[in-house]
């Protein structure tokens, strides 16, 4: 009897540890079938392939594993070595008493009773279990992350697939003729883009600038004519592929509209047509600072950090230099080329670069300046520059030097007569303009266009223009950071605050030098402003006026002598306080406003119409003739704008032909026509609802006394 029992506790053991075993092994399996599942919705599979694939992972593990498989003597085994209590004797349990000794059976009767209690569940047999649920939970975690990735993002991560398929999950179905049985869109990207063909069955295009675009339509009859009608001018005769069923066309894409298939003379909805545009590259200059001065003793050099950026690659890039030596007139530039060290043949689409220059090796010395900005080019030839960094060197000799204690200070700028070169380069341009490409003068004139704003901004240091190289310098030289200084609110205001009235008493000019120097800074703007509009022409009346207003200023700083006086002609006193103004003629303004055309006369025209038949869904002719009117002008904002006015012109067309449509559609269109109507201005006007009892008694007493 003892000895039944010993084994029915091994039994019950037993039973326990293969029904934990199964369920870790389940719990393993649904796991990864879950990552699985999730990865497969990520690729648009269904979620029926996870229950196949628990399914057959389940049944490889209890295969390889077979925890039916697990004996008693097992059991025992693992009995002894978890118990010390047991003594190694649970074996003896499964024996039976008649083949035992008298010690056998002294010790089978000591561990059966030893077995009674023991747990039915050992605590090694959960250990596994907690394992599996711990994966199974990481599991449902990571799925979910991956679930809530959106759909194109999943499919980029697995390699990429047809850009088409994917956006036509989100669009709304199209209308296309019933005589068209299949549509099939194969889209070439152009080269630049880098990007392989793909197809799609929708006449709606979202496509590449310059993309290749093929139509092959199948229709259900043999059809006689197919035709393709873009922006409703436009037509391309679609070509017959051996029968009359099967269509075909191409046209390469590069402005944005909308086109609709013409079968028979029966015409179908407008589709639209988005280009997505090539932009240029996107340069960020990381170090140096816009205006970096190397002081006496610094390493002659300077590192130039940038970060490039471009949507489909970049194509090239490299460092425009001009080297500035000399002063006054005699200054001289010369023009170097710095190319990075990084490779762009691999077209990438961002590119960190770094390069170190050293000024010696540009024969620089101190007192030089050296003037760079990046261009950068994508594969499309688009081109993009940043502005204008300047690096100089401290000219140790000028600091050191008397001139300032002996002479007084020099009110001139370093380079207040380099005005006279920009006017030189500017009529030499014009006399080469015949014999130059119009892209050689555009970029020479914008050059001259850097070379004023260049000297503008030197002229603007001695009108204590602000620098921006200190903001983020603590002004209150550490004394913020105490504690009784908390809360002061006048020290916080002075280290942070930016006092642009500082400006007006930063510079040793006198008043009149100032001012006059202000109006030379303004002449340069706008000689600047001409020059980047590519019109030196128009430019160098502002340059004259610089450079005389700069010599002016310079003979204003030399001294002369008295001047002789100013003798005025003798006053009539008969004439003197006599009032006598009939000489005097009044002032007479006169002016003659000539009203011109509403030019949106047509479009508000229309949305009163549409405001009508609301009420009265009735359209006589001249309002339909109206409604065209209106419908011609949406359609060109259309052919530029199709994600904004194709529905409306779709409903519009639906009017002017059905005279039925929904009110949904006409909200659209009149939507669409206040877009296009310009805002108009508020007037001054009273209040009716007044809020203050006290406006409402001023207005009463105003509208009194104007009567």
């Amino acid at each position: 009897m003892a000895n039944q029992q010993g084994i029915e506790k091994i039994k019950q053991i037993r039973q326990r540890w293969v029904s934990y075993q199964l369920t870790a092994d389940a719990l393993l399996c649904a796991a990864i079938a879950l990552l699985a599942g999730a990865l497969l919705h990520a690729a648009s599979i269904n979620w029926v392939w996870c229950i196949l694939i628990f399914a057959v992972i389940f049944s490889i593990v209890i295969l390889l594993r077979k925890p039916w498989a697990t004996s008693l003597n097992t059991v025992s085994l693992y009995l002894d070595q978890t118990y010390p209590e047991l003594e190694e004797s649970a074996t003896l349990a499964l024996q039976p008493a008649e083949e035992l000794n008298l010690l056998q059976a002294l010790q089978q009767h000591k561990v059966v009773s030893t077995l009674q209690h023991i747990p039915g569940t050992p605590a090694g047999f959960t250990n596994r279990l907690k394992r599996a649920a711990l994966f199974l939970a990481a599991a449902l975690v990571l799925s979910f992350i991956l679930l809530k990735i959106p759909i194109h993002s999943q499919q980029g991560i697995f390699g990429g697939g047809n850009p088409a398929k994917e956006n036509e999950k989100n669009l709304p179905p199209e209308k296309i003729l019933p005589q068209i049985s299949n549509t099939e869109v194969t889209i070439t990207p152009p080269a630049y883009t880098g990007k392989k063909s793909y197809q799609q069955d929708r006449f709606t295009l979202n496509v590449e600038e310059g993309a290749s675009v093929s139509w092959l339509i199948t229709t259900n009859t043999a059809v006689d004519h197919l035709t393709l009608i873009f922006n409703e001018r436009e037509k391309i005769d679609m070509q017959p592929a051996g029968d009359h069923q099967h269509w075909q066309a191409q046209k390469v894409l590069s402005a944005a509209g909308f086109y609709q298939v013409e079968l028979d003379g029966k015409l179908s909805d407008l589709y639209a047509i988005q280009i997505i545009k090539d932009t240029p590259p996107v340069i960020h200059i990381k170090a140096p600072k816009q205006y970096t001065h190397i002081d006496a003793g610094e390493k002659p050099q300077v590192t130039i950090q940038a970060a490039i950026n471009d949507d489909y690659g970049v194509g090239n890039a490299y460092i425009a230099a001009t080297v500035a030596k000399g002063r006054g007139e005699g200054v001289k530039f010369k023009e170097y080329k710095i190319d990075f060290s990084e490779n762009f043949g691999g077209h990438n689409k961002q590119y960190d670069l770094k390069k170190l220059v050293s000024l010696p090796a540009f024969n620089m010395e101190p007192g030089d300046e050296l003037y760079f900005f990046i261009q950068a080019q994508d594969t499309h030839k688009l081109t993009s520059r940043t502005d204008v960094y300047i690096v100089s060197i401290q000219d140790t000799a000028q600091l050191l030097s008397m001139d300032g204690i002996v002479s007084g200070v020099n009110l001139k700028p370093e380079f207040f007569r380099s005005e006279r070169q920009i006017i030189i380069d500017s009529q030499k341009l014009l006399h080469d303009r015949d014999s130059i490409s119009k892209e050689e003068f555009n970029r020479r004139s914008n050059e001259l266009g850097t070379d004023q704003k260049l000297l503008r901004l030197r002229y603007g240091k001695f009108l204590g223009e602000e620098d921006e190289s200190n903001m983020d310098e603590d002004k209150s030289g550490g004394q913020l950071g105490k504690a009784e200084n908390f809360g002061n609110t006048a020290m916080v205001m002075d280290a942070y605050t930016d006092k642009h009235d500082n400006a007006e008493d930063a510079t040793f000019l006198e008043p009149t030098a100032k001012a006059q120097l202000k109006a030379t800074l303004t002449e340069m703007w706008r000689a600047e402003l001409h020059l980047r509009m590519y019109k030196p022409e128009e430019a160098l009346p502002f340059e004259f006026k610089a450079l005389r207003l700069l010599k002016d200023l310079q003979q204003k700083s030399r001294s002369y002598v008295a001047k002789t006086g100013y003798n005025p002609p003798p006053l009539k006193m008969e004439k003197r306080l006599s009032g006598e103004l009939d000489k005097i003629a009044e002032p007479v303004a006169k002016e003659d406003i000539k009203k011109t055309d509403d030019q949106f006369a047509t479009l508000k025209k229309a949305v009163i119409i549409l405001e009508q038949y609301k009420t009265t869904p009735v359209l006589s002719p001249a309002d339909k003739h109206t409604l065209q009117l209106a419908g011609q002008e949406i359609g060109r904002r259309a052919s530029s704008q199709p994600g904004i006015y194709l529905p409306a012109l779709t409903a519009l067309k639906q009017l002017t032909t059905s005279n039925k449509i929904s009110t949904a559609k006409v909200d659209a269109i009149e939507k669409a026509l206040q877009r296009m109507l310009p805002v108009q201005k508020q007037l001054p006007s009273s209040s009716a609802n007044a809020a203050n009892p006290l406006s409402q008694q001023y207005f009463k007493t105003l509208s009194r006394l104007n009567k």
